[in-house]
């Protein structure tokens, strides 16, 4: 089926483009009747305006859009706290959409900030991306994907390299003397979830030690998914000895179910993690994890933004995550170990 333009509104309404136009941006100049005769044939003809084409302007409001996946994740609500402050310090304000990781949330909410006439665009792309994210880039909206991004597209990417990260737990693990380590890994179509995955069996593999497919648990970034991935894994013949959520909610649900089961962390069974937060200094015992610096990912990622909207040229930014130790897969607390770091970035 053919696209409905504005020019059939136009033909249907018996009215101009012009007044077509002057509707649809609520311009006080139409006579009632044009305008009752434009709407008519608008939900008749089911029209949806160009947001991309109308968010392609030479006039700025000094506004940027972010949408995250999910504002419950404390990584996320820290990253929306550095945007928020490096873009105020630039003088742009920021509008907040969370995807709640669903990506007809996020498109929700891109098409609302385009109708809102933002400057430009700091996405994390939900579930591999959306036809409304890859339209909205290709139309030239100025953006920038942090923390996850969509391969093959030409926008500036600012995000953590996890994989060092990964290598150095992994040889912590076996140094510790655990041999049967399992994942919790996020949606496959995310890159952070493959790409955290891959880094772990790579590290393995330098240990000579495999990942079989019972040992992938697989997630949605959530806590809920976690505490499932982990009952799973506990009632294999053989369960791991460690159990590694790539993100801090799952390692939350994980915590939930060897909890429920009346297991001890780590004398049953270890736990670690992938993105640090102030709260694993507080459990009991506090969880090893891989901080990202999450701070500087986001002042970054407005740098990189309004570089763009300002005519420079913007450039992509990968940083290192780091192991944090504390005492959740069998450490000994020792005076000077790194034991009980929050983990945050600093300023």
């Amino acid at each position: 089926m053919a696209s409905v333009g504005i020019k059939d509104v136009a033909a249907r309404a018996g009215v101009s483009v012009a007044t077509v136009s002057r509707v649809l941006n609520a311009h006080a100049s139409v006579s009632p009747a044009a305008r009752a005769r434009v709407l008519d044939a608008v939900e008749a003809l089911g029209y949806r305006p160009n947001t991309l084409a109308r968010s392609l302007r030479t006039d700025q409001t000094r506004t940027l859009g972010l949408v995250i996946s999910d504002v419950l994740n404390p990584y996320f609500t820290e990253l929306a706290r550095s945007v928020e402050e490096e873009a105020r310090t630039l003088g742009y304000s920021i509008i907040f959409g969370n995807a709640d990781e669903r990506p007809e949330i996020q498109d929700h909410h891109i098409r609302t900030l385009l109708d809102r006439r933002i400057d430009g665009l700091l996405v994390s792309p939900t579930d591999g991306g959306s036809p409304l994210v890859l339209d909205a880039a290709r139309a030239g909206t100025p953006m920038v994907f942090v923390d996850r991004w969509i391969a093959g597209v030409d926008v500036p990417v600012v995000r953590a390299d996890g994989s060092a990260a990964v290598r150095d737990l992994v040889a912590h693990l076996h140094g510790l003397g655990h041999r049967r380590l399992a994942i919790i890994a996020g949606p496959a179509t995310t890159t952070t979830g493959s790409e955290r995955v891959a880094a772990f069996r790579d590290a393995l593999a330098e240990y000579g030690l495999d990942l079989p497919d019972a040992y992938v648990g697989q997630g949605d970034f959530q806590a809920a998914s976690g505490r499932r991935a982990t009952e799973r894994f506990l009632d294999l013949p053989t369960p791991p000895d460690v159990v590694f959520a790539a993100d801090n909610l799952m390692a939350l649900g994980a915590l939930d179910a060897l909890r429920a089961r009346g297991l001890r962390v780590p004398d049953d069974i270890a736990l670690a993690a992938f993105d640090d937060i102030p709260w694993f200094v507080h459990t009991d015992p506090p969880v090893t994890a891989i901080a990202q610096p999450t701070g500087e990912l986001g002042r970054a990622a407005v740098r990189a933004l309004t570089d763009r909207i300002e005519g420079r040229t913007p450039r992509s930014v990968t940083l290192p995550a780091r192991l944090v130790v504390r005492r959740s897969c069998g450490e000994a607390a020792a005076p000077g170990s790194r034991t009980g770091e929050a983990g945050r970035s600093n300023p």
